[in-house]
């Protein structure tokens, strides 16, 4: 490359650029042992493939959310209208016999989500985070009402009398869903590669710069629509292809999967989880699903206040320390056998409490994460001192 006569070596730069990508994608031990466990549920939990399915199809759902909302910055409130729309696709064409093979059934549902999303990301990108939450919530509900009003849908009764084949013609879904598990898992690293993949290559970091700075990432030269509507569309097909595998592991879709509350569910797992790392979305989805499996078996009528406590204290205190005090005032009210009107008063005193003596309680949480972090560096400090002596020459 040549400026005003000079020409300039890009090598090292480009060699620089390489080189940080490569790392960027290199696999963690963190990671490689968070998939091993996933792994090993399949054989140590045989009782609770049912839920465990269910946690993999949520993941997969809040993944393709947080696409979106954390790697682009577009705030979804109707989400759920992709989620449904491949839910209904599968089931359409497993019921009429139009795609009798599980896997290619969901890559079709997944293709056609893709294309909704596609189509509707037109209206997504005008306005601002208010207009695109209002856009999206409305995409979901008239999809909904769509599906409601068809005969072919099942309208309100769902879509029912669907048989599903053997996934790949060999394996049959069996009523203690160990193949719907494995199938759901196996899918579900599959698509997290390939998000993997999307979010550290040039694209993933070009969505980055417009989710910092859409005005700035323009002026560079990047096509800030163009780079929108793309993950707008892989996105709502991640989540087409979450609701395929819903339908294929119950053999049934209703009205539920188009519903606002779907679509706060994985917003919540979401911001459980956290937001511009892809496992976030799963964490979320794990942490939400046991939770809330947890307090209905506790507390049935009552797990959603408990719930929304523990996401109040998230907000105030932080994910960690929210959760902590959460989970403190529910074994307090749990372990002194308060009737649930009495939890509430004390549950909204201890609150109020919180609140007042908030400015405290975060400079403490402070020094605990300072001086966690300072143990945590000492600790690597330590191994990679003890790794060196071991790898000296003549040790």
């Amino acid at each position: 490359m040549s400026v005003s006569g000079q020409r300039i070596d890009l090598g090292p730069l480009t060699a620089r650029g390489q080189s940080s990508f490569a790392h960027r994608a290199r696999w963690g031990v963190a990671e490689i042992a968070f998939w091993l466990i996933a792994l090993a549920t399949v054989f140590l939990l045989p009782s609770k493939h049912l839920i465990l399915t269910e946690i993999a199809i949520l993941a997969l759902f809040a993944l393709s959310l947080d696409l979106i909302l954390g790697y682009a910055g577009i705030v979804s409130l109707g989400h759920a209208a992709f989620f449904g729309f491949g839910a209904y696709m599968a089931g359409l064409l497993a019921k009429y016999g139009i795609v009798k093979e599980p896997v290619l059934a969901m890559l079709v549902s997944g293709l056609a989500a893709a294309a909704v999303g596609f189509v509707t990301s037109v209206l997504v990108l005008r306005g601002s985070d208010l207009t695109r939450l209002m856009v999206t919530l409305g995409v979901a509900l008239v999809l909904r009402e769509i599906a409601n009003r068809l005969d072919i849908t099942g309208g309100a009764d769902g879509l029912q009398g669907i048989v599903m084949e053997p996934v790949l013609g060999h394996f049959a879904f069996d009523i203690f869903g160990k193949t719907a598990y494995i199938y759901s898992l196996v899918v579900l690293f599959i698509m997290f590669v390939l998000a993997r993949r999307i979010v550290n290559s040039p694209f993933g970091l070009s969505l980055r710069s417009v989710h910092d700075n859409p005005l700035r990432a323009s002026a560079i030269g990047i096509h800030v629509n163009g780079r929108l509507v793309a993950i707008y569309t892989v996105a709502a097909g991640y989540a087409g292809v979450a609701g395929a595998l819903l339908t294929q592991s119950t053999q049934f879709a209703s009205l539920s999967v188009l519903d606002f509350e779907r679509s706060a569910d994985v917003m919540l797992m979401v911001i459980i989880g956290g937001t511009g790392y892809l496992y976030g979305g799963l964490i979320g989805a794990i942490l939400f699903k046991l939770v809330q499996d947890y307090l209905a078996n506790v507390t049935p009528q009552y797990w959603q206040f408990w719930l929304g406590l523990a996401l109040v204290m998230m907000i105030l205190f932080g994910r960690v320390y929210g959760a902590i005090i959460a989970a403190v005032i529910f074994a307090f009210c749990t372990l002194l056998q308060l009737p649930f009107l009495h939890s509430i008063v004390v549950t909204v005193a201890l609150v109020l409490v919180l609140g007042i003596a908030r400015p405290h309680i975060l400079q403490f949480t402070a020094k605990i994460t300072e001086r966690a972090n300072s143990l945590r560096r000492n600790l690597g400090a330590r191994v990679a001192r003890k790794s060196g002596e071991a790898n000296a020459p003549g040790a």
